[in-house]
């Protein structure tokens, strides 16, 4: 009886540590990207360069390819409730092929849909998980924005209308001597810059390899070399090379690191889920105009937190009206219906986005209280007719929430 007793209980022991390894498969295989024999760190260090299947492993293992800062999280998780699910997008809804052709032409990593801080739609692609972090490329302006924002409702920036040499006196004596923070925010500066993804010799290509001047940092030394081609304020061009030195004015103003200082001011604070990281250049400064890596809840959360006027425990960390007017059309970008605010792109139609090359989004409509986040690996930097795609898809989610209202835990 004894010999049985001990026999059976070798076999549940065997049994036990059976559904252990079958459960830590599982597990790696939620969270962990599917092997495709690329390793991150060999990638070249150029992401201009990449091709698809280098695109999907570094664009989810940035801080494997890049130097990167940390930006911590809390202790206090800001939750995102389960609502009631979107049936249309579900397993036999009306609308599932259309998702499923959406991810797999859109090379979707991760599409989720917060309707009033309520989760309603969450999908992964391309062996992306929640517990997985994607690089936003220039979602990060619109957060850059945010901390401008929120140096101005401290004190550390008197206002969006000092000279932008105020803050950083290395760009004296260049063109930048007539341009102001907020010409920096609308990007209307008047500053020759070609941003041109495919061409080695554009301005953001070669900012990343020209050499540095001794005693400045990486942006202000290729920066303060550009010369003026327009009176400020009267031209519109997207320069990300200006949003990095809209990261300089922050960290000179607030004398923290963009990291720190974001980490203090909402990652912490504000609850959320993951740990992020951002790329930092050759002077360890963080390239402000792209590359905050971060979950798409994380993402999801930070779109909630701009609906939300950017209060935090009913307090808000930027000055009274500053997101009306950042996501509002400051300046026209010759597209009809659509414009640029602060660091953010606009519409005609009150909604308004935070948009990265390759397919990163955060789009926002305060009207039907609506987030959605999408992380993607588009082989193309931009695509005109991957856009368009989008932004049908995003119309077919506002229609199927008005029709769809009703959310809850």
């Amino acid at each position: 009886m004894l010999r049985s007793t001990r026999s059976t209980r070798i076999k549940h022991a065997g049994y036990i540590r059976v559904l252990v390894v079958i459960a830590l498969v599982n597990y790696l295989a939620f969270c962990s990207p599917p092997s495709t024999g690329l390793n991150p760190e060999s990638l070249p260090r150029s992401s201009f360069t990449w091709n698809e299947a280098e695109l999907e492993v570094g664009l989810a293992n940035w801080d494997a390819v890049f130097p990167t800062r940390e930006i911590p999280t809390g202790t206090n998780i800001n939750e995102l409730p389960i609502g009631q699910a979107l049936v249309a997008f579900s397993r036999g809804g009306a609308l599932e092929q259309e998702l499923e052709r959406f991810i797999t032409t859109q090379k979707v990593a991760g599409l989720i849909v917060l309707h009033d801080g309520v989760i309603r739609l969450e999908r992964y692609g391309l062996g992306h998980s929640r517990k997985g972090r994607w690089t936003s490329q220039s979602v990060a302006k619109s957060v850059t924005s945010t901390l401008v924002g929120a140096a101005v409702r401290d004190g550390f920036i008197t206002s969006i209308d000092d000279a932008v040499t105020t803050y950083i006196p290395g760009l004296r004596g260049s063109a930048y001597d007539y341009v102001s923070i907020r010409q920096l925010m609308t990007m209307t500066s008047g500053i020759r810059w070609i941003e041109n993804y495919i061409n080695p010799t554009s301005d953001i290509a070669r900012f990343y390899s020209e050499p540095v001047e001794p005693g400045l940092n990486a942006t202000v030394s290729y920066m303060r070399k550009l010369p003026a081609e327009a009176t400020p304020g009267t031209k519109w061009e997207y320069k990300t090379g200006e949003t990095h030195l809209l990261g300089e004015v922050v960290s000179a103003a607030t004398g923290q690191t963009l990291a720190d200082y974001l980490a203090s001011k909402f990652w912490i604070p504000y609850g959320m889920e993951q740990s992020a990281s951002w790329h930092i250049d050759r002077s360890d400064h963080e390239l402000a105009g792209c590359c905050l890596q971060a979950s798409l809840r994380d993402y999801a959360r930070i779109g909630q937190l701009v609906l939300d006027q950017g209060r935090i425990d009913g307090e808000s960390i930027v000055p009274d009206g500053w997101f009306d007017a950042a996501t509002r059309t400051q300046v026209q970008t010759g597209t009809p219906g659509r414009g640029y605010g602060y660091q953010w792109w606009t519409a005609d139609d009150m909604t308004f986005q935070a948009i990265g090359i390759h397919g990163q989004l955060i789009y926002i409509d305060p009207a039907r209280r609506l987030v959605v986040a999408i992380n993607s690996a588009w082989p193309e930097a931009t695509n005109r007719d991957r856009s368009l795609a989008r932004s049908e898809f995003l119309n077919t989610i506002a229609t199927t929430i008005d029709e769809n209202p009703a959310v809850g835990n």
